[in-house]
């Protein structure tokens, strides 16, 4: 396991320091790691990465040489550095479960520290939960826009180095592609790794047929061949048949077989491939696509009746070409006294989606007690309860005119964020990534169609507890006089 404790910014540093030297260390602060902003014009974020944060947090020490290393720069004092050979982490942190459907504005991680603690970490938290959240997300879009139909995750030779690559497959995964082709992936998550034969394959024999008769030999459950390198409809398809017929007449049960476009007209040439190799007496042979695919020309093909059953989605999948950023932010959100009365901070600005919500908060999560189906998120603060038999009023904090009344009986209501460290001590198992990939797919089963459309989708509504929100109201008017 790697020691990242230096994977932070400087002023992380510089800032704990300053908080020593004022004889604050021992502050307890609660920050909020929230984004503002769905990526890719979406309707919601897959929340993951938990269980690297989990990783890092139990492993966060400083060594020796790392002491050393910053005492070269000359910008910290002894006894700051002193202090460091014996940090660790003993607050408490919770989370969202990753899989977890989220929407802007609501905490994600819920970090309660000694301050010099909690700062720390903020750098590290935002570049592992960013990064998988959008990947993850991402890849839950690609997915409905093929309308069940198998994903794939390809894009390790294009992703933004190898970590982005080996991380972005896990979150790909969970996202709910149903293999990657990278193998450290699968080993270290142990998620389904998948693939056929690169053009190369082909170009390697005298000939096409031989090539395709080759790799049927070696891999006879696994035979999709690739069949654009020279003639998709005049060589590559009946090529492709010749080979399947060969196999069947040698008594080889045919599965997982079929071929791969990788160029061209996909609509067209899929189209055209399903009629030749259901004449040929192949039905079930798989018709997989790639080449620059995301989720919107894949919607686009499906629309042309593209009869693609596997899409294999590489580079716009593992940077999110289109949005390559998700824009986390780690927020103070109060402090405690030495007597123990929170004491809420709140950062003000002229852009209202920049005011923060102050506070040590939860997030309570509505169902419609028939449906199952999403109906509001509920921030409150952390003394406030929920009474399912009670009508409940939600007011949008933004345009409180916007108002909803759900009907005692009506909801149920779930408690979002759920306890990982207690203590500096972790109490949390986390899932497999299978297991993950699937309870996000229930995740987003509760989710109606409207929010999950790739253009103009509905956000799910956000709301604030009328007490969270009076306090939010009240400190914003005495800060800004």
């Amino acid at each position: 396991m790697r020691n990242l404790t230096l994977l932070t910014d400087f002023y992380e540093l510089t800032m704990m320091q300053g908080l020593m030297n004022a004889h604050m260390e021992n502050k307890q602060a609660v920050f909020d790691l929230f984004y503002r902003k769905n990526p890719s014009r979406n309707g919601y974020v897959i929340a993951a990465g938990l269980a690297q944060v989990i990783e890092y947090i139990e492993n966060l020490h400083f060594e020796e040489d790392e002491i050393e290393y910053l005492k070269s720069i000359g910008s910290f004092d002894n006894d700051f550095l002193l202090r460091l050979k014996d940090f660790r982490f003993t607050g408490e942190l919770y989370a969202v479960p990753e899989g977890t459907v989220v929407f802007p504005h609501e905490p994600l991680l819920r970090v309660k520290a000694p301050i010099l603690q909690a700062q720390l970490i903020e750098t590290a938290l935002l570049t592992i939960i960013n990064h998988q959240s959008l990947i993850a997300t991402k890849a839950a879009r690609v997915k409905w826009a093929a309308q069940g139909d198998g994903v794939l995750e390809f894009g390790l030779r294009r992703a933004q180095g190898a970590d982005a690559g080996l991380y972005g497959a896990r979150a790909a995964i969970i996202g709910g592609c149903g293999g990657t082709s990278n193998v450290l992936a699968g080993q270290l998550f142990g998620v389904p790794i998948k693939g056929t034969h690169a053009h190369s394959w082909v170009m390697s024999f005298d000939n096409e047929l031989d090539a395709f008769r080759e790799y049927a030999k070696n891999f006879p459950q696994n035979c999709v061949l690739l069949v654009d390198t020279y003639d998709t409809l005049k060589s590559g398809v009946p090529n492709a048949i010749q080979i399947f017929q060969e196999m069947r007449a040698q008594g080889i049960v045919l599965k997982n077989f079929g071929i791969r476009l990788d160029s061209g007209d996909i609509a067209y040439l899929s189209k055209r491939a399903r009629q030749i190799l259901d004449e040929a007496g192949f039905p079930d042979a798989i018709i997989s696509a790639s080449s620059d695919l995301d989720e919107n020309l894949i919607a686009q093909l499906k629309l042309q009746g593209a009869q693609v059953t596997l899409w294999g989605v590489g580079t716009n999948l593992i940077t999110s070409a289109d949005s390559p950023a998700l824009g986390g932010v780690y927020k103070l959100a109060c402090e405690f006294a030495e007597d123990g009365r929170e004491i809420p901070k709140i950062k003000l600005s002229e852009n209202p989606d920049k005011v923060t919500n102050p506070g040590y908060k939860k997030i309570f999560r509505l169902y419609d007690k028939i449906t199952g189906k999403f109906k509001a998120d509920l921030i409150t603060l952390e003394d406030e309860t929920l009474d399912g038999d009670q009508d409940l009023t939600l007011v949008d904090p933004n345009a409180t005119w916007k108002r909803m009344t759900l009907p005692g009986g009506s909801y149920e209501i779930r408690n979002l964020l759920t306890p990982i460290f207690i203590s500096g001590e972790c109490v949390y198992q986390s899932p497999s990534v299978m297991e993950i990939q699937a309870y996000c797919k229930r995740e987003l089963n509760t989710l109606w169609d409207e929010h999950k459309r790739l253009v103009n989708p509905q956000i799910g509504y956000v709301d604030l507890s009328q007490k969270l929100y009076d306090l939010k109201q009240n400190m914003i008017r005495t800060l800004r006089g």
